[in-house]
């Protein structure tokens, strides 16, 4: 196949938020590589309630410039978050080699391009890698930190890449469920990436929500995979409220940094270990004790 993704395609997944579209779409713009990227958006259809937000949505979307090309597609029903996730970025690798994903409600760095290209480029022979982020938490690491980059056991959902040959292996069918559920050593394992990992698997294999977010996670540790993430922030959420449709309150532990500076090459760290003093910070902004305080405030 030729390759048509030296620059990786950025997938934009929208819905029935036009402020928060427009302020995602425009953050992007401004960054160093939007002209020369390909943008593909995807538009989930409406149910009876939003018909009016979706098409509103619709018609920005069709008139949006600043990249190389745009190319939409809109849902003629409605699929919801996990399944046009899921959907979309298979049909896009049918094409590309590496993907960069983005929903309808960050707000992006001028140098968030040239992370996610650079870092989808330095990772991509190294398997262990199941993905990159662009958000991560306020951590604090050593004055002589040398690099730009940690690993993670948890992936973020919030503005993100991955590679055909890592996302064609996931099996979203969680058919190792069963052998996980009750077994209480898998489970502790799965929660170091927070306490909350193995409850929301438990909900989504009983239906009572659809993520592809901790299916995607689940498949990173059942194969003892990492997610690496820049030490500063290149992504901050600006979706939540009444109008989200997963996330209604703001997280407020899950507030971060945004990057300001012009830098656009960055230093990768090779070495694919985890950092102990990395791994209990992001393990403590994920606790019960965290969580708790969030929905309490």
């Amino acid at each position: 196949m030729e390759r048509k993704d030296l620059l990786a395609p950025i997938c934009l997944f929208v819905y029935s938020r036009l402020v928060e579209a427009k302020m995602t779409v425009e953050s992007l713009k401004r960054n160093r590589l939007a002209a020369e990227s390909q943008l593909f958006v995807f538009s989930d259809g409406p149910v009876e309630s939003n018909k009016e937000e979706v098409q509103a949505v619709r018609d920005y979307i069709h008139g949006i410039t600043g990249f190389a090309n745009v190319t939409i597609y809109e849902s003629g029903v409605n699929k919801g978050l996990a399944n046009s996730i899921i959907s979309g970025v298979s049909m896009m690798f049918k094409d590309f080699s590496k993907v960069i994903v983005l929903e309808d409600d960050l707000l992006l760095s001028t140098n968030f391009l040239c992370f996610m290209n650079e870092a989808l480029d330095f990772y991509e022979n190294k398997k262990r890698v199941l993905s990159v982020s662009g958000y991560s938490l306020m951590l604090k690491y050593p004055g002589n930190y040398p690099y730009d980059t940690a690993y993670s056991l948890r992936a973020s959902s919030w503005g993100w890449a991955t590679w055909n040959d890592r996302w064609e292996e996931i099996d979203w069918d969680v058919k190792s469920y069963n052998s996980f559920k009750f077994n209480i050593f898998k489970r502790l394992r799965f929660n170091w990436g927070g306490s909350d990992m193995s409850h929301m698997l438990d909900k989504q294999m009983n239906g009572r929500v659809n993520s592809w977010a901790i299916r995607f996670c689940y498949h990173q540790y059942e194969h003892n995979m990492l997610d690496v993430f820049p030490v500063v922030s290149k992504v901050a959420n600006v979706g939540f409220g009444e109008a989200a449709t997963n996330t209604k309150k703001g997280l407020f532990s899950y507030n971060t940094t945004l990057d300001c500076s012009n830098k656009t090459h960055f230093n990768m760290q090779e070495d694919i270990r985890l950092s102990v003093p990395t791994l209990l910070q992001m393990k403590a902004y994920h606790s019960i004790l965290v969580r708790a305080l969030t929905k309490i405030f």
